[in-house]
């Protein structure tokens, strides 16, 4: 059934009259997640019943029935036998029977009852599921999962039975309850905590980009204890509002970053219990810092005995059959989000870690792979390359569904979306035609600094191309700005810190250094760039940790070619610590500029270009009345510099790159009062390489 034909949806086309060749597609797409959204309210009561499948599937305890329930769906197996230590690992003694009333074909169920079970069937208990299927039997890991563990020795994965509180006493009877109890009053339920509030973070949102496990100096794991006791402290400290986790749900090789996912209700157990997960998030809640997860719905590890692959017994039925299940270029497998099955097992995913754990919202990792059948493995040089056969319409309607999903549970959950391809109406609203996430990452920015700065010479560099570069997004669509990410820092790739300064970080970061003028450039552009991108590149603005204070090398997790080393897992906290070193002043320097950020309300407000003096590699722009000047130039200094201001008054610099306490030459003073001319125009020392922000004085 079709809803009302508005123009609504039609927005996007009101706002970019370029895209109005394609408003058929866009109806299409809106269209198509209405007709299935109908479709599942009418069979399942509502989207947000649709998505319980996390509490319908999995082991889980049932008072009413006194005992413990097992279900799983595995349409093509020939049987299923659920094995433990709870009953010695018997292969036979207990089968799983198929359930006439199911919601879908092929899902099994056991009971387990507290007769027998309950004193072995205990918090810790390992377990797996033997799945018969035409492939043979294998034991498996259940879908629905919510803890894994591996075996030090073996290094096998199992399921784990995770309920540390003890369990209720058995129910009585109803002849054997007092006649008090009979009589009483029911108790009310107690309410649902409140959600973290996020709307004023969503405003300027500010995001450090973390992983648990390399989050700590020392060498090897860190855990959910130490980055909520040691760790968030220093993110409140640097002004940032909200974290990005990582590699959260479970991954058998931890070099994958958590991007090769096998079980995806299961937070990672390496890094500590769910309890400690809970107490990371109370943590940074309790800081006003929002967290969300980074999540990966694009694709799952090809692992068949930790993972969903071949489940029972075939390869279509969480993923795409045959070569479409692939992913080449990740060596993972695919989702089919046409199947309902797929879909209640990812949006109960969504349900899941939204209300268990109480994340404040996701970071939608690969979408460019999931909205095109190609995985965007092609140029994408105008609007026909976004509408046509190559787009995954069952993907697009999946993210639809997510992420209406997940703004009914919280209506503040913040959603971001990684694409690269700029697919229009990505972060507008479902009902303007869009796919409904909040911000789209603005992948093409770094990309843009590390060419610039690894091809062309400074005195090269075009601040027209730097302003216009920045700016070059859809302008309907909220965008989250960076300068680099975790991609820039991994191995075989290079920081812009480290790509700035390179071995000169290994001699010249102590401040009792000789001067070096490779060190100067490095401190100089490694703030002017990020300057550069928060001012410009986005309503909201992301980092990755450490990289604000220009952590050297990068980042290589413990594999066999490195001796399975912990030695660049880690992040080297002590190197801002010490006063000694210059990385104090990048870091200084990052916090002075996120306060700043915040102070002036910078993010989501549209800027004035009121100079571009190309020869002088200097560029002026009025925003969210702040006046910035970039002088790029690696050499030229222009005493009396003048450039026009929107408004007239006296003026006082704010911030300078060239501060003392960030590593300059304090070749400005800042007691220094500019006032406007007659023309409207401010007189200043403009400085070579070097980023100065003046504010107007009452």
């Amino acid at each position: 059934m079709n809803p009302p034909v508005t123009r609504k949806y039609l927005r996007l086309v009101q706002n970019d009259p370029w895209l109005a060749p394609y408003a058929a597609h866009l109806a299409d797409r809106f269209l198509r997640f209405h007709n299935l959204l109908f479709e599942l309210e009418a069979q399942f009561g509502s989207l947000y019943e649709f998505a319980n499948g996390h509490q319908y599937f999995g082991l889980h305890r049932n008072e009413a029935r006194g005992g413990w329930v097992y279900r799983e769906w595995a349409p093509a197996a020939q049987s299923l036998h659920l094995i433990g230590d709870f009953n010695d690992w018997n292969r036979t003694s207990h089968p799983l029977t198929k359930v006439k009333n199911a919601p879908w074909a092929g899902v099994w169920e056991l009971f387990l009852d507290d007769k027998t079970h309950r004193q072995r069937l205990a918090h810790g208990s390992l377990y797996k599921v033997l799945v018969k299927s035409a492939q043979g039997e294998l034991e498996r890991i259940p879908a629905y999962v919510r803890r894994v563990v591996q075996n030090e020795q073996t290094k096998d994965f199992a399921a784990q039975w995770w309920h540390p509180a003890p369990l209720p006493a058995p129910a009585a009877t109803e002849k054997e309850l007092p006649a008090s109890a009979k009589t009483a009053s029911p108790e009310p339920a107690p309410a649902p905590p409140a959600w973290f509030d996020t709307s004023a973070i969503a405003q300027q949102l500010l995001i450090y980009e973390a992983h648990v496990g390399m989050a700590q100096e020392r060498a090897g794991l860190g855990t959910y204890r130490e980055f909520a006791d040691l760790i968030l402290p220093r993110i409140k400290a640097a002004g940032y509002n909200a974290i990005q986790l990582m590699a959260v749900a479970e991954h058998p090789y931890y070099g994958s970053f958590g991007y090769h996912v096998s079980s995806f209700f299961a937070p990672s157990s390496r890094f500590g219990p769910p309890e400690d997960l809970h107490y990371l998030i109370q943590t940074a809640h309790d800081l006003g810092l929002a967290v969300i997860m980074d999540l990966v719905h694009s694709h799952a590890v090809k692992n068949v005995l930790e993972g969903l692959n071949h489940f029972d017994g075939t390869d279509h039925q969480y993923f795409h059959g045959g070569g479409r299940g692939n992913h080449p270029g990740w060596d993972s497998k695919l989702f089919n989000y046409g199947k309902w099955e797929v879909l209640q097992f990812l949006l109960s995913n969504v349900r899941y870690w939204l209300e268990e754990f109480r994340f404040d919202g996701f970071r939608f990792d690969g979408v460019t792979s999931m909205l095109y059948v190609h995985h965007g493995n092609v140029a994408f040089n105008g609007y026909p390359d976004y509408f046509n056969d190559a787009v995954d319409k069952d993907a697009v309607t999946y993210l639809q569904l997510a992420n209406a999903l997940a703004h009914q549970i919280n209506p503040g959950a913040i959603t971001i979306a990684e694409d690269v391809s700029g697919m229009p109406g990505l972060g507008a609203p479902i009902e303007a035609g869009g796919i409904g996430f909040d911000f789209r990452l603005g992948m093409g920015i770094p990309d843009y600094w590390i060419k610039l700065v690894k091809d062309r010479p400074d005195e090269q560099w075009d601040v027209g191309e730097l302003y216009y570069t920045l700016l070059n997004r859809r302008r309907d669509e909220r965008t989250v700005a960076y300068a680099e990410s975790h991609d820039q820092a991994l191995v075989g790739d290079k920081t812009l810190a480290f790509r700035l300064m390179d071995k000169e970080m290994y001699t010249g970061m102590s401040i009792f250094s000789p001067p070096s003028l490779v060190v100067d450039r490095g401190l100089a552009l490694h703030q002017m760039i990020r300057l550069f991108t928060i001012a410009l590149g986005g309503e909201a603005y992301l980092s990755f940790m450490g990289n604000e204070f220009g952590h050297p090398e990068w980042i290589d997790f413990p594999r066999e070619g490195n001796d399975w080393s912990y030695q660049h897992a880690r992040r080297q906290w002590s190197l801002v610590d010490n006063r000694d070193l210059k990385y104090k002043f990048l870091g200084d320097f990052d916090r002075a500029m996120i306060e700043l950020v915040k102070a002036a309300h910078l993010l989501g407000t549209e800027p004035t270009l009121t100079n571009e003096d190309k020869p002088g590699q200097t560029l002026c722009l009025a925003k969210a009345g702040l006046v910035f000047v970039f002088n790029f130039h690696p050499v030229k200094s222009v005493p009396d510099y003048r450039f026009w201001v929107p408004r007239p008054g006296k003026y006082h610099v704010v911030l300078s790159t060239d501060e003392p306490r960030f590593g300059g030459h304090a070749r400005v003073d800042l007691a220094t009062e500019f006032f406007t001319d007659d023309k409207q125009h401010l007189s200043i020392y403009n400085t070579n390489r070097t980023a100065q922000v003046f504010r107007q004085v009452d």
